[in-house]
């Protein structure tokens, strides 16, 4: 897709949207010092869409510009669920990893590829660099200790019940998988969700604390409804082991979260919430560090 037609497509939104008034869910943000914009993506929920992302650009987090990032091109193998996708750079390119679903094909994460976070992105990877034959979601990127790119991502419920996350290295080029998975852990391993049949794992990120420690966002839902827990890696590697913190970060009906940090230095949370009935919303919060625990301000 041409910068052309991206113009043409975001002509048809609000120059300027407030965070309060965008509906957004799995809100990503990358900061861009440069030119002092923070750049959002997230799942598109805008009724005159079509398949595909769109980019949200702002200078405070308050007012964002909309414009296109990737729409589907003809011939791509998916045409459902483009669900969560997050903005990495790596090796001086910028990737999209991304959730995609077709019928009769399992739901998967592929990567997209772009000289600019701005786009536009095209695809990258040869279909979705999770198992083909895995029903999975919400794909994040994780650069190791010694370089090495890795896929972490959820194995939904939908097929294990007991839903997972693994983790996959990648090729060097971010176009394929070059192991086997490695389960993290279970939902049911953590204490704070409610313990049933079929339990969800959502939006795993990674962050490497200040302390060394490297911790893992995930959502599932417990006590009031979508939740955002924490777990932490004994090894400080991306294989683990996993234990969990006794309580969700986040508690309300929110998740999906990441961490970012404001040109100001605050480290902050993106998530989004309520967690449905098309009223989601991106919501940041301060949070701070203590010993490699995450403390979120009072809301």
């Amino acid at each position: 897709m041409t910068m052309a037609s991206s113009s043409l497509l975001a002509a048809e939104l609000p120059p300027l949207t407030a965070t309060a008034d965008l509906l957004i869910r799995d809100p990503f943000i990358v900061a861009l010092p440069d030119e002092k914009t923070y750049l959002m993506v997230g799942t598109r929920m805008r009724k005159a869409g079509g398949p595909g992302f769109d980019l949200y650009a702002s200078k405070d987090l308050q007012q964002w510009e909309t414009f296109s990032a990737f729409e589907r091109p003809q011939g791509f193998w998916a045409d459902r669920d483009f669900w969560a996708p997050e903005v990495h750079r790596y090796r001086e390119r910028w990737y999209i990893l991304a959730t995609f679903k077709a019928p009769q094909v399992c739901r998967g994460t592929q990567v997209l590829v772009a000289d600019s976070p701005r786009g536009p992105f095209s695809p990258h990877s040869d279909g979705p660099a999770t198992p083909r034959e895995w029903e999975c979601l919400d794909g994040t990127l994780h650069v190791d200790d010694a370089g090495a790119p890795w896929i972490v991502f959820c194995h939904e419920w939908l097929q294990v019940h007991d839903g997972e996350i693994c983790a996959s290295r990648l090729d060097p080029d971010l176009k394929r998988a070059a192991d086997k998975p490695v389960l993290l852990f279970h939902a049911s391993d953590a204490p704070w969700p409610i313990k049933k049949k079929d339990m969800v794992t959502d939006g795993p990120f990674l962050h490497r604390a200040q302390n060394g420690h490297l911790l893992l966002l995930w959502s599932s839902f417990g006590q009031g409804g979508y939740n955002l827990g924490v777990a932490r890696s004994a090894s400080g590697k991306v294989t683990g082991p996993w234990t969990h913190d006794p309580e969700p970060l986040y508690r309300g009906d929110g998740g999906h979260g990441m961490l970012f940090r404001t040109f100001e230095g605050q480290l902050t949370l993106a998530l989004h919430a309520p967690n449905g009935g098309g009223k989601e919303r991106a919501r940041f919060i301060p949070v701070r560090e203590e010993d490699g625990r995450l403390i979120m301000a009072k809301q």
